[in-house]
């Protein structure tokens, strides 16, 4: 997520489309998933979007130690997320740059039979972007020494989005995006 084919790069640009989004709730809960190599809750459901927005801004690599994209447990963990209301919409909005997706599909399909509809935000390039070293000028390496590319999987991210019942959305330098999955939010069921 520290590539930079998306600016400034695919992390802040998460952060900013998740604070904007944020700043449209009313009356909606939000909670936050980081994932990496494992899944965690950084922010429990709240309609507390202030706290919602400083949780998002201490979103850095550096909280989860283990490498990877651990699709699935996000998806998992969310669902474990949500209170027991009835009659409201649901719904997880995954952003991935889309490198893995072991058991993403089944996870996604899963939710969507309890009522749940994941979103999917792929940020990034198919065309693949190295992954800067941060604090320096280098980009992360294999241990062959050749750069490591990162290349956004949008086929992934569909069929992700195909089996969540819900939407697919590249995520790049306009605010397409947001509009477009602040749209789908908005007609999901609203209830007290």
């Amino acid at each position: 997520m520290l590539a930079q084919d998306v600016t400034p790069s695919r992390l802040e640009k998460s952060k900013k489309l998740i604070s904007r989004l944020v700043e449209t709730f009313n009356n909606d809960k939000v909670a936050m998933i980081v994932f990496a190599g494992e899944a965690f809750a950084q922010l429990p459901i709240t309609s507390d979007y202030i706290s919602a927005k400083m949780f998002l801004e201490s979103i850095s690599p550096s909280l989860i130690a283990t490498q990877g994209t651990d699709i699935r447990g996000a998806i998992d963990l969310a669902m474990k997320s949500f209170t027991p209301n009835e009659g409201v919409g649901r719904a997880i909005v995954l952003i991935t740059d889309g490198e893995n997706h072991e058991g993403a599909v089944e996870a996604a399909k899963a939710a969507a039979e309890k009522g749940v509809r994941v979103f999917v935000l792929g940020v990034g390039s198919p065309d693949g972007s190295p992954i800067p070293v941060e604090g320096t000028n280098e980009f992360r390496r294999d241990k062959d020494g050749n750069v490591v590319v990162t290349r956004l999987n949008e086929e992934m991210c569909r069929e992700i989005a195909q089996a969540g019942n819900g939407m697919y959305v590249r995520v790049d330098n306009t605010n397409n995006a947001e509009k477009a999955l602040n749209a789908e939010i908005n007609k999901l069921a609203k209830a007290d």
